[in-house]
Formats: structure tokens, sequence, C-alpha cells
């Protein structure tokens, strides 16, 4: 395998090391060039060498080869999404070993969980064991990243997709180090490496050809499975593995930055509301009644900032209404400001609480928290009238956002229970 490359830490301290070293040079040394002049040559060489070698933050880093076909498999130690740890060695006994590296925010591994599954239950009872690894650094990705998932990459959000979809397999957490998908030389998921009793690579590369599974669908993995367990030589041993580049170790970690937008919130009268209930935007909209004396209202906000900041970049937009008095628009717009709350917000433009949210829909109620997501034409395709369940919003937007060329097949997807 090629060697990995350095860390940031290692680069800026050889770059520090370049530097300064003018400052040990005896003088003449550098006859003609003044030690300014060594030293800011010096410098644009270390950050050349910064730039060269270190990868941008939240950039996947160049791909590494996969282990040559032939080669021993590495052993790991991973926990997984059922809190106990998964050794390599627990699979000793299995005729064949398929271990996967998945991802929960690319669509075009969620695609493939289910047939991973299939496969899992296809060969049950037959010496295969299936293992899926998540090797990308939780803190790689930001907000927006997730615009086509629920959840992020961590174990917490590992186990939430592997209860939401039932994963026949286990799925374990590589994410802190990555060091197992280095050391399988794996650089995207989904992908496979499929080992033979022995604990030899005998195929890496696709599950399949084709992420929606038409009739021509060469099934490779499968195919390199039947011929392990027929002992006989998997014919196609290697193929060209397609969907989201894994970002792997710390230097891959990412930092939010806040919103710039100002907050505002504006006093909203009966036919604003009205108005709203129709959704102008013609995009999805999700709307969330509350108070800022409510307790629930305040909990479930920020998780309801960060859904917006996550699908925003989509055909989707966002409105708070507050269900405070209009005297209170200093109170609100402080909460709001707090929760840095770049969305579009309205406070009831009337004391009258109910009439305004009567003006909305008279058959919501005027209880807070109330959320509703609607369609581009004002159709109700979620609504909750209490806390929200986070995961089930989510999903209920992301199943009703159309697919794009790049995440063909994300809306059935999510549209599938």
């Amino acid at each position: 395998m090629k060697a990995s490359p350095p860390s940031r830490a290692c680069v800026a301290a050889q770059a520090k090391r370049l530097a300064s070293r003018s400052r040990f040079r005896k003088p003449g040394m550098h006859k003609g060039r003044s030690s300014k002049t060594v030293l800011v040559v010096r410098m644009a060489y270390a950050l050349m060498i910064i730039a060269l070698l270190v990868p941008a933050a939240g950039v996947a880093q160049t791909a590494i080869a996969p282990l040559a076909i032939g080669s021993p498999a590495p052993s790991f130690s991973l926990m997984g999404t059922d809190g106990a740890l998964h050794n390599s060695v627990d699979w000793k006994d299995s005729k064949v070993l398929v271990v996967a590296f998945l991802c929960n925010h690319c669509t075009e591994s969620q695609l493939y969980e289910a047939r991973l599954n299939s496969l899992t239950e296809h060969y049950a009872g037959k010496g295969v064991t299936v293992v899926a690894i998540q090797s990308s650094n939780p803190e790689a990705f930001s907000e927006q990243d997730l615009a086509w998932s629920d959840v992020g990459e961590s174990l917490a959000d590992m186990k939430e997709r592997a209860t939401y979809r039932k994963f026949q397999f286990p799925y374990l957490y590589d994410g802190d180090t990555g060091s197992t998908a280095a050391a399988f030389g794996a650089s995207v998921a989904p992908s496979v490496f499929i080992l033979d009793k022995d604990r030899k690579v005998r195929y890496s590369g696709r599950i399949d050809d084709d992420p929606a599974e038409g009739p021509k669908t060469s099934h490779d993995a499968a195919a390199a499975i039947d011929a392990l367990l027929a002992d006989k030589p998997v014919a196609v041993a290697t193929t060209p593995a397609t969907g989201c580049s894994l970002r792997i170790g710390p230097a891959q970690a990412v930092k939010e930055v806040p919103d710039s937008e100002p907050v505002t919130v504006l006093l909203a009268p009966a036919p604003v509301l009205t108005a709203l209930r129709h959704n102008p935007t013609g995009k999805l909209l999700l709307v969330n009644f509350y108070a800022t004396w409510c307790g629930p209202c305040v909990t479930e906000f920020p998780d309801l900032m960060a859904t917006n900041r996550m699908y925003r970049s989509r055909p989707f937009s966002f409105t708070t209404v507050s269900s405070n008095v209009p005297a209170e628009q200093p109170q609100v717009l402080k909460f709001l400001q707090k929760m840095n709350a770049s969305t579009r917000n309205l406070l009831y433009g009337s004391d009258d609480t109910y009439a305004m949210q009567d003006a909305f829909d008279a058959e919501l109620g005027a209880a807070v928290p109330v959320t509703v997501l609607l369609g581009p034409k004002g159709e109700v395709l979620y609504h909750e009238q209490g806390e929200i369940d986070l995961m089930e919003i989510r999903r209920a937007i992301l199943a009703n956002l159309p697919d794009e060329p790049r995440h063909a097949g994300s809306q059935k997807y999510w549209a599938t229970k």
C-alpha cells in the first residue's frame, strides 16, 4: 500500500523547522543573499509543502490502492452498533467473509443497504458472513454535506440507520482513525472486499454495476461469493467501485461557520398567516409554531435549526411562527438570535392567538409546538402536534424532495419504509 499522507501537525512542524533553519547558518553561507531573503525563500518553500501534502479540510484525500488480489486481509477490532466489540477472528469459521464499506450520508451507499441485507439473507447458512464498516471521520462533514441524509456518520448515527433499515449484518465504526479502511485500501462507499477461507482477498470493488438495479445488472459480488463457495477462481476479481469518497483521519475535520445573515422577526397579521398556509414558496415548506415560554418548543428548536441548515440548499424552505403576543417581540428576537435562526421568522400580529392560529388553519389547534410540512401546492405532507420526532420529520422532508442527477433514487429510498 501507498504510505499515508503526513498529518497537518507533522507538515507544520517541518515547515517551521525549514523556515527557522536560517537562524543557525553562519555568516557568508549564502553569499549575495541577505538573511531576510533566505528566510522569505524558506517560508515560501514551507508553504508550498503544506499546500502540496496536506488535503483541504472536508475534502477526501487522494484515493489509495485497494489490497491486491491474493493479499492477506488485515485484522480489525471495531465497535458495532449493537454495542459489542467485533474482531475479525470472530468469523474464522466462515468460508467466505464479505467486508463492505458503507456510510450514512451518501445516496449510492444508501441504495445498497437493502442489497447488502439481501446478500446476507441469501447466503445465510452457507458459511458466508457479511460485515459492514463506516470509516469516515464524522467531524469531516458539515451540516450541508448531510443534505441527502437524516443523520451523520457517528456511531450513534450508525445505530439510528441500522435500526431504521433493519440491518441484518454487523455495522462497525472505524471513524475515529479510519485505520481499517486504510489497511484494506478502501476509498469509496459502497465497496466490498471478499475474502476466502484463508482470509485472502479474492474480490474487490462494487457490489453490482447498477445502483438502479435494472434487469441487466451484473451482480459481481454475488458471482465472486458463488465461485469461492464452489472452490473455483473468481472470474472477475476487481471492478471499479463508485459512490462517495471516504474522508479518513482527523485532518479531514471541518469547522462549522455560523450563519452571517441577520436574524429578524416580523409581525404577521392574519392575511400573512393565511397566505403562508397556501405555501407561496414553490418549495417544500416546513412551518413550526412555538413560544418562548414553551419548554418543549425551546428544547426542539436547535434540532429544527440544524434540519434547516441540512436541507436549505435543496428546494426547501423553513418559517418559524411565534405565538407570543406582539408586545414580546424584543424577547422573541433575542431568543431567535441566540438560536442563530436565519430562517423567515414571524410573530403573531395580534394578542388573539386563537384567531391567529385559525387564520393559518383552524384544524391545527392553538397548542404549541405544532409543526407542519407543506408541499409546493400547499398540501399537508406531515403534521405533528406536540414535540417532534426528529428522525420522522427529516425522513418526511427527504421523501418529498425531488432527485437530482447525482442523487438518482434518493426520493424512492426515503419514501420506502
